[in-house]
């Protein structure tokens, strides 16, 4: 698959079967994760791959009820590791780590398209609990909870985009 195809068609998926993901395309997905660019080369993020029922249910009730989330057979939390990012100060804390991991996100999210799987990035969800659910250190902050799996029916077709020159200026 193209970039380009890739960019073009991934869609942000909300039902998904009730069928496992392959230990090798979870694999990818985590090496799709790591080989994400970072500020300094920190890696300030850490992943956490659930893969177990009752955690995903958790982790749904804490993001806000959607409870699709634990129809995934696969939840990952994505966090800031604020300690490692901690060497570039407030705006590490508030800016670099935050861009790190969504650019390791959106990896993901892009190879799980190539994959045959669908993903949604939630961002809408209880940051102490979800904390509490995986028992993390304070120095890690969940950011984003992505459902993964095989999408249960074709994505809807892709929304309208902006004009580029809606969104772009040349200088």
């Amino acid at each position: 698959m193209e970039v380009k195809e890739a960019i073009r068609g991934r869609r942000s998926v909300r039902r998904f079967q009730d069928r496992p993901i392959p230990v090798r395309d979870m694999e990818l997905l985590m090496e799709a994760l790591r080989w994400a660019p970072s500020a300094g080369n920190l890696q300030a993020r850490r992943f956490f791959f659930i893969l177990d029922k009752q955690t995903r249910a958790a982790v749904a009730g804490a993001s806000l009820a959607q409870m699709f989330i634990a129809t995934a057979p696969l939840v990952v939390v994505a966090c800031a590791d604020m300690e490692r990012i901690s060497h570039y100060g407030a705006r590490g804390k508030n800016l670099y780590v935050i861009q790190d991991v969504a650019v390791a996100v959106e990896n993901m999210m892009l190879q799980a398209h190539e994959l045959g799987l669908g993903s949604t990035w939630v961002g809408a969800f209880d940051e102490a609990a979800v904390s509490g659910i995986l028992d993390l250190p304070e120095w890690l902050v969940p950011m984003a909870v992505v459902p993964v799996g095989y999408p249960a029916g074709k994505p809807p077709s892709a929304p309208r985009r902006l004009e580029i020159d809606e969104i772009v200026t040349v200088i």
